[in-house]
C-alpha cells in the first residue's frame, strides 16, 4: 500500500508523525553533498510557522525547536538523507476526548474512519496542520540551494477574507512587519479588524497566498505531464485546508482574449523576454524565464467554537462545538508551508532536467 507521504523525485522528502505523537519530522534524500547547512537555516523557515506568534494563531506552547539526526557532517551534507525532527511538548489530548465518536464539520474525521476503520482523533492526526512541520523543515534545505543559484522567493498574505493587499501600496519590508504577513499596512490593520470580529463570533476567516518566484531559467518542466505548473499545484494542493491554485490571470485569463491574454515577446537586455506575464512564468508547461506567480485559496479554519450541525458514528445527529486550541485562520502560518512546497518542486524539477540535453550531458562529463 502507498502511504503518500513522500514527494518528489529526485530531491524528495518523507513526512512522518501526527499532532499528538511524540514528535513530527521528515527525511530528505537527493540533497547534494557539500551544503553548508545547520540547525539555524531550517529553525528560521519553523520559526515562521510556529504557533503563538499572535492572538491570531492557535495558543499551543510549542517552540517547535528542530534536531537534525543525519545527513549533516561538520555542518556540510554528506550526501544521504538528511534526517529531522521536531517533539511535541505541549499536546493537551483531552481537548479531543468529545469527538472521538463524531465527526467534525470541514474536518477528515469522516473519512478517515471510511478509509482505515480506525482514526487518531487527536487534533487530527496524520491530518493536522503540524505535519507541516516536516515539509517547512525539508523546503528550508531546498530554498537554501536554490538561493545559491539567485532563485528567490517572495510569498505573503495576498487577502484575507473580504480584505485584500492594495498593489499600489505594496512594500515587500511590511511583510515581517504585521502578524499577517500582508506587505500593505493598511489591508493588514483592516484584516486584523475583521478576524477580531470573526473570532467575537466564534467564528474563522479564509485567504489567499501569492508566491513570486525570480530568478528560474527557461525549460524547467516538461511539456506534458511533468509540467511545472501541474507539479506546484500538485505540491500546493497538497497543504491541508488548500481549496485552489491558480497561476498567471488564473481563473481571470478566461474572461480575456488571445490579443489581451498573450505575452508579446522583445529582446531586453540583449536577450528573449516578455513584455507583460500574464502567463505567470509558465508556457507550454516549461518556465519562461519570467516571474512564475501562483496564488492558493484557503478555506476558513474548520474548528470553531460555534455550534454546528455534525453526526456520531453510531448515526445518531448532533449539535457540536469544537473545543481546544485553534488558529482564527490559517494564512499567516501557511505562507512559509507554501513557499518550501514551491522550493522542494523547483528544486526537484532543476536536478530533472539536467538530463534534458545530450550536449549539456558531455560537457558535464567531459569535464570532470
Amino acid at each position: 500500500m502507498a502511504a503518500g507521504s513522500t514527494y518528489g523525485t529526485l530531491f524528495k522528502i518523507t513526512t512522518w508523525g501526527e499532532s499528538h505523537g511524540r514528535g513530527i519530522g521528515v527525511v530528505v534524500d537527493g540533497c547534494p553533498a557539500g551544503l553548508t547547512l545547520c540547525k539555524n537555516d531550517i529553525q528560521s523557515f519553523l520559526n515562521r510557522r510556529k504557533p503563538g506568534q499572535s492572538k491570531f494563531t492557535t495558543a499551543r506552547n510549542e517552540t517547535d525547536t528542530v534536531e537534525i539526526l543525519s545527513g549533516v557532517f561538520e555542518q556540510k551534507t554528506t550526501g544521504t538523507p538528511i534526517s529531522m525532527m521536531v517533539w511535541n511538548k505541549d499536546q493537551h489530548s483531552a481537548d479531543y476526548a468529545q469527538i472521538a465518536s463524531c465527526y467534525r464539520p470541514g474536518h477528515a474525521d469522516f473519512c478517515f474512519d471510511e478509509k482505515y476503520g480506525f482514526r487518531d482523533y487527536r487534533g487530527g492526526g496524520r491530518s493536522s496542520g503540524r505535519e507541516t512541520i516536516g515539509r517547512v523543515a525539508g523546503g528550508a534545505v531546498a530554498v537554501k540551494i536554490l538561493e545559491q543559484m539567485g532563485i528567490t522567493f517572495l510569498t505573503y498574505s495576498k487577502s484575507i477574507g473580504p480584505v485584500s493587499i492594495d498593489m499600489n501600496r505594496f512594500d515587500a519590508s511590511e511583510i515581517s512587519k504585521n502578524a499577517l504577513y500582508m506587505p500593505d499596512a493598511k489591508a493588514a490593520a483592516e484584516a486584523s479588524k475583521y478576524l477580531t470580529k470573526c473570532m467575537e463570533e466564534q467564528n474563522s476567516a479564509g485567504g489567499i497566498c501569492e508566491c513570486v518566484i525570480t530568478g528560474l531559467p527557461a525549460g524547467l518542466g516538461d511539456p506534458v505531464f511533468e509540467k511545472i505548473d501541474a507539479n506546484l499545484a500538485k505540491a500546493v494542493l497538497s497543504i491541508g485546508a488548500v481549496k485552489g491554485f491558480e497561476i498567471g490571470d488564473g481563473f481571470a485569463i478566461s474572461r480575456a482574449t488571445g490579443l489581451t491574454s498573450n505575452d508579446a515577446f522583445c529582446i531586453k537586455e540583449g536577450r528573449i523576454s516578455k513584455k507583460t506575464n500574464h502567463s505567470g512564468g509558465v508556457l507550454g508547461g516549461m518556465t519562461d524565464r519570467a516571474p512564475l506567480v501562483f496564488r492558493a485559496a484557503f478555506k476558513p479554519t474548520p474548528s470553531i467554537s460555534a455550534q454546528q450541525e455534525s453526526v456520531r458514528s453510531s448515526g445518531e445527529e448532533i449539535s457540536l462545538s469544537v473545543h481546544g486550541r485553534h488558529d482564527p485562520i490559517i494564512v499567516p502560518r501557511a505562507v512559509v508551508v507554501i513557499e518550501t512546497m514551491a522550493a522542494i518542486t523547483i528544486l526537484d524539477a532543476l536536478l530533472a532536467n539536467m538530463t534534458s540535453r545530450l550536449d549539456r550531458i558531455i560537457d558535464f562529463y567531459q569535464n570532470t
